[in-house]
């Protein structure tokens, strides 16, 4: 049986593992030549507990849609570099909050702006209406896809705060 001619360059699955490439290669341009040491996921996950101070661990992998045991060894990293805080649960003492140290707020404070700045570039091609538009069809399909990832984006619940 005979193949018919196969174009990755027209599948979604190629076409959003190469804008992941790029993403990832300008987040890392730019936080490298600010001298900062942060990863895509380091990030999120600072992200995640700056918003909610307090907040577990397994509840950051489900707002930044990643698997909780890899997650478990990026705030292990967090942590030895003393950028993340533990402290126990008043409510359940086999828990741990997070929090952000004064380290992790000022390495974000720097980190940010720069994150901020290669969202555009990483989508340079489109025209600022196309970008919206892209960012929201992403965001539809994230949606419509989610149950279907092995960490799937979870909010948190509201009293869980």
């Amino acid at each position: 049986m005979e193949l018919p001619p196969l174009d990755i360059h027209r599948m979604p699955g190629h076409l959003i593992r190469r804008l992941n490439q790029i993403s990832v290669a300008q987040f890392m341009e730019r936080i490298s030549s600010a001298g900062l040491n942060l990863t895509p996921v380091q990030y999120a996950a600072l992200c995640a507990i700056r918003e909610n101070p307090g907040i577990d661990q397994a509840s950051v992998a489900g707002l930044i849609a990643y698997d909780r045991a890899t997650l478990g060894k990026v705030i292990d990293r967090l942590d030895a570099r003393g950028l993340v805080l533990r402290k126990v649960s008043k409510s359940d003492r086999r828990a741990r909050e997070l929090f952000l140290s004064d380290d992790g707020e000022a390495l974000l404070a720097a980190a940010h702006p720069l994150v901020e700045a290669a969202q555009p570039e990483i989508l340079s091609g489109l025209t600022p209406e196309e970008q919206e538009e892209l960012v929201q069809l992403m965001q539809k399909t994230i949606r419509a896809g989610n149950e279907l990832s092995r960490a799937p984006h979870r909010e948190l619940e509201k009293d869980a705060k």
